[in-house]
């Protein structure tokens, strides 16, 4: 890959200039060793379309998704309202993230708050790219079987199901669809801040039942849309069959294809 080019919004500000959109990365895929390849993927597809996109870098906060989930709305809004302050005061009007838990607090929670933004999951503005030109995809995984797990807020929560659909089979493969799917899908276990819960004595952990689920098809790869996803599919790869299959975001499959 490249060496990947990437600008703050101060840096956009101080040239007074304003970027096509914000790249919000998101904890996980600040923090987190494993999301920070879905967040080079993104930046990587972001350059070959050469789009004019700003990341907050250090301003960047938590989108507050874990603190309201757990109950905590105090901490939530005072996260929120220190986000929106932030945002509005760089007159940020699109925001594309990889991560469904912050796209559904900034695109429906915030509203309420004075946060009014119009928010894309990634794979919504690749498509985007894809239907303006500026990205070419080749078939160079044509003959790898794929499955599909939907994150739920992603799925459930926004109904976006068909996109990340699209943009796998326009890769060539073989896709394989999971008997939980779409609306009636499967959690990983980590939404609600249950990535945080130890688990429930005597209980098979729900990350284990799906990936046993995804594991029966024999895919080569299950792709996620969501770095949480990701990270509970990893782990019951491993341990159900570790080497079964490859767990990896449609960003990075899509970023393996340019």
């Amino acid at each position: 890959m490249s060496k990947l080019k990437v600008k703050t919004m101060a840096e956009f500000k101080a040239e007074g200039k304003e970027p096509e959109i914000l790249f919000w990365v998101g904890s996980a895929g600040s923090f987190d060793d494993r999301a920070k390849k879905i967040t080079r993927a993104f930046v990587h597809i972001l350059n070959s379309a050469n789009v004019d996109f700003g990341v907050l870098g250090s301003e960047e906060s938590s989108s507050g998704d874990a603190a309201k989930r757990a109950g905590n709305e105090f901490l939530f809004q005072m996260q929120a309202m220190m986000n929106i302050e932030l945002l509005n005061s760089y007159s940020i009007k699109r925001i594309v993230t990889t991560c469904p838990h912050s796209y559904n607090t900034l695109k429906n929670e915030y509203k309420g708050l004075g946060g009014e933004y119009q928010v894309l999951h990634h794979t919504e503005f690749i498509i985007e790219l894809l239907a303006h030109g500026k990205l070419s995809i080749t078939r160079d995984l044509k003959g790898k079987r794929i499955t599909y797990h939907d994150p739920c807020y992603l799925g459930r929560a926004n109904n976006v199901y068909d996109i990340p659909r699209e943009l796998i089979k326009n890769l060539g493969v073989e896709f394989v669809e999971m008997k939980r799917s779409r609306r009636l899908s499967f959690c990983c276990g980590a939404g609600g801040a249950q990535m945080f819960k130890e688990p429930e004595n005597g209980s098979q952990d729900i990350n284990i039942n799906r990936t046993e689920e995804a594991l029966k098809l024999n895919p080569d790869v299950i792709a996620t849309g969501c770095p949480f996803c990701n990270t509970m599919m990893t782990d019951g790869v491993k341990v159900v069959e570790e080497g079964a299959a490859e767990v990896k975001d449609i960003a990075e499959l899509i970023a393996e294809s340019l």
